[in-house]
């Protein structure tokens, strides 16, 4: 598996345990409750690393051009754009912003 290459550096996004925390909250991925409370151990013991989110990163997407309005994908397109990293996801509709993908 390609997170499991010890040669590539993987990165985790803010905005991946933002929107995780978030789901949790509300009730609709209970079963993430481990994952969220110890989120950022489980990080370290994987040897990933963290991405935030920086000023450029919330600018690019403000401004991107597409139609897809869930706030937490626009964090993640402008990080991969902007950063020059493919984003891990098997969600076509991140194909609207252009970006690499893979799965």
């Amino acid at each position: 598996m390609l997170i499991d290459d010890e040669t590539k550096t993987v990165f985790v996004r803010a905005a991946t345990a933002w929107e995780l925390a978030t789901k949790y909250r509300i009730g609709k991925r209970q079963e993430a409750a481990e994952l969220v409370e110890n989120l950022s151990a489980i990080i370290a013991q994987h040897r990933f690393q963290p991405l935030a989110v920086e000023i450029e990163h919330g600018y690019r997407a403000g401004l991107l051009k597409s139609d897809h309005r869930d706030p937490f994908d626009r964090m993640l397109a402008a990080q991969a754009i902007i950063e020059d990293m493919p984003l891990v996801t098997n969600d076509a509709a991140f194909a609207s912003f252009g970006m690499r993908t893979l799965w």
